[in-house]
């Protein structure tokens, strides 16, 4: 991950096998046909209902894509059932309306140039240049925990502080929310499909086509259509991230839970992790181990690892400052994440609605894990 020379062809030469450099659409051998988006050469002999011997029976080539012969376009589908959609309601603010009325006549009657001053720090450190794109891996020891949201709050916050490109990644395929929580309402073209269309002439212009662009801003790009089927696998998480460093200064990766082989492969390879541990006693301890584990990895993957804590209920009784001291002793940061009535909701996240100590706290997690990244050559 150095900033000299031709690092990405490098890298590419690296996942390719030997193969050459430039050919960055190399699809991994493990995917099946049905992963793929149809191929305009399957003759309708091929695609009727005959019996056949099962899929996994046949040898699949590798594909490589031909420049001179367009890519099929996927279909485009909606993140949420239309029939389910009419029935999300209106997003309700993360603060009540009392809390808000306190915090204006607080604003009106006590100085406010210790945040004024906070928040430019932070503000500076969310804004270091970097000289190759950063890439911050989230994950969690399990689902619901908030793994997705965290990602979207982190993408939203990088694009909002900075003016070069942010993507926002999404590499769990077992029908992840990161789009509808990045308020993408149709997703199209995927972290497999892409992969088989990237090469080194691209420019951001011809990237972008195939991502979805977010409301607030910056990029996603799903790791599928929200259908059931054959995982992302690692050779094409490796091309697709090595490929988008060079477009995207900062690129937020959605892991799927731990101890997926993605997800491991993407806290090996990460600039700076996010580990996101439910606030209950059960994911303060199982968020622990993993945090022994990064530990123990070769390059000192905890010297750049940052845990937000999540309460997902107004009700938890875990004492966070004694959670956040366990967590605190491998020597990484903790920052709490608030019950936020507007993230518990669902859907979308509208960056207006959030209570004031969710903006702040995603503020601070962002400015702390920017901070570790860009520390990593």
């Amino acid at each position: 991950m150095t900033g000299g020379g031709d690092w990405q062809r490098d890298l590419l030469r690296e996942l390719a096998d030997g193969d050459d450099p430039d050919n960055t659409s190399v699809q991994s051998s493990a995917a099946t046909p049905d992963a793929l988006p149809p191929s305009p050469t399957r003759t309708e002999a091929e695609a009727a209902p005959v019996p056949e011997p099962p899929l996994a029976a046949r040898p699949v080539p590798r594909q490589v894509h031909n420049p001179a012969v367009p890519a099929p376009t996927p279909e485009s589908l909606p993140t949420v059932d239309p029939r389910l959609a009419i029935a999300l309601g209106n997003p309700q603010h993360g603060d009540s309306l009392a809390q808000r009325t306190g915090r204006t006549l607080r604003r009106l009657t006590a100085s406010a140039s210790q945040e004024v001053t906070e928040q430019t720090r932070f503000a500076q450190e969310l804004q270091q240049p970097v000289t190759t794109g950063r890439v911050i891996a989230v994950t969690s020891i399990r689902g619901g925990v908030g793994k997705s949201t965290v990602s979207a709050l982190l993408g939203r916050t990088f694009n909002h502080y900075r003016h070069d490109p942010v993507l926002t990644l999404e590499a769990d395929a077992a029908l992840g929310t990161l789009p509808v929580r990045m308020g993408a309402n149709t997703v199209r073209w995927s972290c497999a499909d892409l992969a088989r269309i990237l090469t080194p002439s691209m420019q951001l212009t011809d990237v972008t086509g195939y991502l979805v662009p977010v409301t607030d801003g910056g990029w996603l790009l799903p790791a599928g259509q929200g259908r059931v089927g054959a995982p992302l696998d690692m050779h094409t998480y490796l091309t697709v991230t090595t490929a988008l460093r060079r477009y995207f200064a900062v690129t937020i990766v959605d892991c799927e839970t731990l101890p997926g082989e993605v997800a491991r492969t993407a806290m090996d390879t990460a600039h700076a992790r996010v580990v996101v541990a439910p606030m209950t006693a059960e994911g303060v301890h199982g968020t622990r181990q993993v945090l022994d584990w990064l530990g123990q990895l070769p390059h000192s993957a905890l010297a750049t690892t940052v845990v937000a804590l999540s309460a997902a209920s107004p009700d938890t009784t875990l004492d966070a400052k004694t959670a956040a001291a366990h967590l605190r002793e491998p020597g990484v940061p903790v920052v709490p994440l608030p019950y936020d009535r507007h993230l518990a909701q669902g859907g979308p996240i509208h960056t207006a609605m959030l209570g004031q100590a969710t903006r702040d706290a995603a503020v601070r997690l962002a400015a702390e894990v920017m901070q570790l990244a860009v520390r990593v050559r």
